[in-house]
């Protein structure tokens, strides 16, 4: 084995560890109890930065508490969508937050970057209509008369600001000089797609103005789709996701879908490299994959929430539990709405 080949696999082995923990930064959201990032000072202290997130951070202070709200929204959407899979999205007080999960090049490493991404986007974009942000506002280009004859008015939301911020805080790793390993690319390919999950969905609200809420004159601005659409869209862009390799087309370097059957993935669509574990056992080796051993399972679905596929085919344990419940509402005049408390025995499952 020559030394200049060494050298070349030590150098990608580097390369794609490097680009495998870019999402170190959601560590962040861990950070909710310690008071505001308001001074360069605090940059440095904290965890799961790299040195160039460091500089953007130094630079951009007062973004960086809508970057910290907006990995604690990857998570919390992550927790929501993979509520009822094996992998549940369950954090680590590590780094990374997911632990190995996000460092193997899987549909779920795939989920967490497009979901990543696009919560900083979304996050520092509603810090901006918001006006906690100096750097930005509403968006001004979006005003005069649509061509269906509404006025833009309004606070429309300055989502390009946002979807900036987001490519150079999120994306610098694999920006950097030299990132060309598969796992590079597919990390920026799933980045972009989670922030298209906003751009493809933003929708215009209005208001009417006129006499007893005639709709004399129209007012509209550009929004944002709540982020729990957003998460929508990318889990059904996890079901559908693309299995790819790296492939050279010249002297550029693309992902290909692996089976050439497959019609080529779009920007829109997730991609992965590696196939998921099955998620069933705890592995000690590997932080973040917990089993399902004790979780909750739906003893009549045949889906992946059914007992009989979140268990393993280990069985599962039944208990009686007492649960309350509001029950017989009645709406009081003016203006509440009064319930009783009823309590019922349900039956639990939990996995063996």
């Amino acid at each position: 084995m020559s030394s200049e080949y060494l050298i070349r696999s030590l150098l990608m082995l580097f390369l794609a560890l490097f680009s495998a923990n870019a999402s170190n930064w959601l560590y962040l959201a861990k950070l909710s109890s310690v008071g505001s990032i308001s001074d360069e000072e605090t940059c440095e202290k904290l965890r799961g930065l790299i040195q160039r997130q460091v500089q953007i951070c130094k630079r951009n202070v007062e973004v960086m508490d809508a970057v910290r709200r907006g990995a604690q929204l990857a998570i919390d959407e992550c927790q929501f969508q993979f509520r009822n899979r094996r992998w549940n999205c369950s954090t680590l007080e590590s780094v990374p937050v997911f632990g190995k999960v996000v460092t193997q090049g899987t549909r779920e490493a795939a989920f967490v970057y497009a979901i990543s991404a696009a919560s900083v986007a979304f996050a520092v974009t509603r810090a901006c209509s918001s006006g906690e942000l100096d750097k930005c506002g509403c968006d001004r280009n979006v005003h005069g008369v649509s061509p269906e004859g509404f006025q833009w008015s309004g606070c429309s939301d300055n989502i390009a600001y946002g979807v900036a911020f987001s490519q150079s805080f999120v994306d610098v790793r694999e920006r950097s000089k030299g990132q060309s390993s598969n796992r590079a690319l597919m990390n920026l390919h799933n980045n972009e797609a989670g922030r298209k999950a906003i751009l493809n969905h933003m929708r215009v609200e209005c208001k009417c103005h006129g006499v007893s809420g005639s709709c004399e004159v129209k007012t509209c601005w550009k929004a944002m789709p709540p982020f729990r659409k957003v998460g929508n869209v990318i889990k059904e862009k996890f079901d559908g996701a693309t299995e790819v390799e790296l492939r050279k087309v010249g002297t550029t370097k693309v992902l290909v879908p692996r089976n050439s059957q497959f019609k080529p993935h779009t920007d829109e669509d997730l991609v992965y490299l590696d196939p998921s574990p099955d998620f069933c056992e705890h592995d000690p080796r590997t932080p973040g994959i917990l089993g399902t051993a004790g979780r909750f399972c739906n003893k009549t679905s045949k889906a992946i929430d059914g007992c009989e596929l979140m268990c393993c085919g280990r069985g599962f344990h039944t208990e009686e539990v007492e649960v309350v419940d509001r029950c017989s509402c009645k709406f009081h005049w003016c203006c509440y709405v009064k319930c009783k408390q009823c309590r019922k025995m349900v039956e639990m499952h939990t996995c063996r």
